[in-house]
């Protein structure tokens, strides 16, 4: 639009003409928008916020007499404030590079005076220091111009041909030097363990190669040789094994022709004396029964004669009873009960004669049974019936 106008991002347009500015400033300041200004009535011009340089190569004298020529770059700027764009603007509008001639002037006039209270080992060694304390001075005179410094660096100190920088790194580089030499000597040593120590390795590597070798050719060998002797050995193995069977053969043949002898010889004599044996037993067992049957009958004899005798004997000890009082209680019963205990008394006797006889044991019981059946029958007589006798 017709007399509309706008500043760049990095300028700050300045109108005269008008009423005054913020402050009684003969312009007003605009930054960051446009405005409309009347042709002929008013006057525009424009003053640079960007960012600007400025060099300095002075020679100083230190505390100690030394001359050093310094060299630094200041970084500096218009302040975004409008107070320093009317300050900067005033001085220099009309000619914007005189702010870098100005503040180069400016800082070199507080290096001389920093510098000279500094000693060359402090100014070499402490530049952050230096610089810091340049700023800090140069401040306040920066401000009154309406410009701000960002960043100050120390490029280069030169002590020109004095050699005192280099004479105070004398020390340093020897040190530097030696230190160098220690690690070029550590270097090398390591260098010679390296290789003694691969020469080590590799001399390792070889005789572990050889032993490998050796082993392998040992192992060949022992394979050739077991290889070579493995037809003998299969031979005798199967020679070995043939013994082996015709001595099996030999030892079954033994033992089936064994068992034939025996079938054949032993077994036929054993069965021939067992028959005998049998034989034998059988006529001694009839032996024995013949005479058995011959001590039978003169029992049976004996016995029969005893018999005949058992009323004889009765009466005989019948008659031991003749003089006696006998008390007969229970009348017919008790005669009863006198004469069973006289026939058992006779039986005992009788049982008494053959046992000294030499009735045998069986024979013996069989009597002694019947004995005792009988004294029972007798006893069980005597006990059936309530009847007593009594003798006196």
């Amino acid at each position: 639009m017709f007399g509309y106008r706008v500043p760049a991002p990095d300028q700050a347009m300045l109108i005269s003409g008008g009423r005054r500015g913020q402050g009684g400033a003969p312009f007003r300041v605009v930054t960051g928008h446009g405005k409309f200004v009347l042709p002929v009535f008013r006057k525009v011009r424009f003053l640079t916020l960007a960012m600007c340089e400025a060099e300095v190569a002075e020679t100083c004298v230190t505390r100690q007499g030394i001359a050093l020529t310094v060299r630094a770059v200041i970084a500096f700027k218009v302040g975004n404030d409008t107070e320093s764009v009317v300050n900067a603007g005033q001085r220099f509008l009309s000619d914007q590079d005189q702010m870098s001639v100005l503040t180069g002037r400016i800082f070199a006039g507080h290096l001389r005076s920093i510098i000279g209270s500094m000693t060359v080992e402090e100014i070499v060694t402490e530049r952050q220091k230096l610089a810091t304390e340049v700023l800090e001075t140069s401040k306040t005179e920066m401000a009154k111009i309406g410009l701000i410094v960002d960043s100050l660096q120390i490029q280069s100190i030169d002590d020109g041909e004095t050699g005192y920088i280099e004479a105070m790194s004398a020390p340093h580089k020897a040190a530097i030097q030696r230190q160098a030499q220690i690690a070029q000597a550590q270097a090398t040593q390591a260098s010679v363990e390296a290789q003694q120590e691969a020469a080590r390795n590799q001399a390792e590597y070889s005789r572990q190669t050889a032993v490998v070798q050796a082993e392998y050719s040992a192992e060949v060998d022992r394979a050739q040789a077991r290889a070579a002797q493995a037809g003998p050995l299969a031979q005798a193995h199967a020679q070995q094994e043939v013994l082996a069977a015709q001595t099996e053969l030999a030892e079954r043949a033994a033992q089936l022709r064994q068992q034939e002898l025996v079938a054949e010889v032993v077994k036929p004599a054993e069965a021939e004396a067992e028959r005998i044996r049998l034989l034998a037993l059988a006529e001694a067992e009839r032996m024995k029964i013949q005479a058995e049957a011959a001590a039978s009958h003169d029992r049976v004899a004996l016995d029969r004669m005893l018999i005949d005798q058992l009323p004889q004997i009765v009466k005989e000890a019948s008659a031991g009873l003749a003089n006696a009082n006998v008390n007969v209680l229970n009348g017919t019963d008790g005669l009863g009960e006198i004469a069973a205990g006289l026939v058992g008394q006779g039986l005992t006797i009788l049982d008494s004669v053959r046992r000294n006889l030499g009735t045998p044991e069986g024979q013996d019981g069989a009597a002694g049974k019947s004995s005792g059946n009988g004294g029972n029958g007798g006893s069980g007589g005597g006990q059936g019936h309530s009847g007593r006798v009594e003798i006196e």
